[in-house]
């Protein structure tokens, strides 16, 4: 029987993390498909070697019982009244329903090419819950309301260093008499700061489960080598770029500017599989975190704040991630890189280190926030570098709409199904926990 029960979770996390490879996923490569750096195939097979590899190889193998510290699993323990296991089956039964339930309302996203944050899914399905289990004060809503005010800063920060960003290459470069000369004096110092921040970024949200357990890999080491690493790319960069600018100072304008937005495809493809590889290292966590916590409950009957991963977890969390990425995340991909504002390989690089370097700083701070809320963000920066009209404001709107509703429709669809789940299998699953 519980092997089972367990079959039916890890089929749930699957699905989960079939859906945050169509959805989240497919943001990282939106910039590269919509600046035509990469074609959905081409991105497609990138993004999903780098998830994989994040998800497997580093991904974490310690999870929050209940993620993000939502719902503390000892308030569900401490109910009175409750029979011998009833809080573990209860526990078990709800975070299945708060899985499918993210799962849904990220499936119907996708299939209407909104791109909403995963770990907000799953935070307002665990959220709901924790409410019908154990009432409205289980709920830790100074966590929720940090969520609640990442929703207008991760955009807003990434929409002006976007915008900074962006603004610099076009006055400097692309906005210049000689875009080809320009390029060759600047691009280098570019290179600096997206490898830079690409590196900073690996270590700290890629590889931090690793890193973690290195004694000598301090703050002031890894700055280190990030910028001597960084100084010896732009380096090479500089050599590169006058070798491929080389003879084309002559060409008319546009013809110079064409030659230059390749000098930046390169860069917006590194970019794009670093926030992939992070993301993968970051974000299974959503998809098997919950079904670690049930695969624990009913092999050891009893409820602990954290949980280990067995690596068969992880494998199916990444492997689901990279499935839904190849189904169906060319949706989302779309909106996110064509259907906000025009990319270019310039605009796709000033957007993702943008993204990257928001996403970074808030995690150093502790600060929640949604790398699709920050991409968007920084996405909509550029756009406005351009003008308002440099938006489509209907396209922004319905985001704006589907983020604000992505915690309390999960959390209203979790409470109904940990009802129905209460009712059909809380027993049976009680029974299975105390050995009868």
């Amino acid at each position: 029987m519980d092997l089972l029960v367990i079959s039916v979770a890890a089929l749930l996390g699957l699905y989960m993390a079939w859906n945050i490879g169509a959805n989240d996923v497919a943001n990282s490569m939106a910039d590269a498909v919509g600046s035509k750096a990469l074609s959905v195939k081409n991105a497609v097979i990138l993004a999903g070697l780098c998830e994989f590899a994040g998800a497997v190889l580093v991904g974490s193998h310690v999870t929050d019982t209940v993620r993000k510290g939502i719902v503390d699993p000892m308030v569900i323990a401490k109910i009175p009244g409750l029979l011998p296991g009833e809080a573990a089956a209860m526990i078990v039964v709800g975070m299945t329903a708060a899985l499918l339930s993210a799962a849904f309302w990220l499936h119907f996203s996708s299939a209407t090419g909104m791109p909403v944050s995963t770990t907000h899914s799953i935070v307002g399905a665990v959220a709901g819950f924790g409410i019908i289990a154990a009432g409205i004060d289980s709920v830790n809503w100074v966590k929720i309301g940090q969520i609640v005010a990442s929703w207008f800063i991760s955009p807003l920060a990434g929409g002006i260093i976007a915008y900074v960003f962006f603004k610099f290459i076009t006055v400097f470069i692309l906005g210049q008499e000689r875009p080809v000369a320009a390029a060759s004096r600047y691009v280098p110092f570019i290179v600096f700061i997206v490898s830079a921040t690409v590196i900073l970024a690996t270590v700290y949200k890629g590889l931090k489960h690793v890193t973690g357990e290195i004694d000598w890999l301090t703050d002031n080491v890894t700055m280190i080598f990030a910028l001597a690493a960084s100084l010896f790319f732009a380096v090479i960069s500089k050599i590169w770029v006058k070798r491929t600018l080389r003879g084309k100072e002559t060409l008319s304008i546009s013809q110079q500017l064409e030659e230059v937005e390749g000098v930046f495809t390169p860069l917006v493809i590194i970019s794009s599989c670093s926030v992939a590889f992070a993301h993968g290292a970051n974000d299974v966590a959503n998809s098997v975190g919950p079904l670690a916590a049930v695969v624990h409950i009913l092999q050891n009957g009893t409820i602990e704040m954290k949980v280990g991963v067995p690596f068969w977890i992880l494998a199916l969390g990444g492997a689901g991630i990279v499935l839904g990425l190849a189904t169906y995340g060319h949706r989302v991909m779309r909106t996110v890189g064509t259907k906000i504002t025009e990319i270019t390989p310039s605009r796709g690089v000033a957007a993702d280190v943008a993204a990257t370097a928001t996403v970074l700083v808030c995690t150093r701070m502790s600060l929640p926030v949604s790398t699709t809320h920050t991409l968007v963000g920084a996405i909509m920066g550029i756009g406005l570098a351009r003008g308002l009209s440099g938006i489509n404001r209907a396209v922004a709107k319905k985001i704006f709409s589907s983020w604000i509703i992505t915690v309390p429709a999960a959390a209203f669809l979790a409470m109904i199904l940990f009802v129905v789940g209460r009712l059909l299998f809380l027993e049976k699953v009680r029974l299975l926990i105390i050995g009868i």
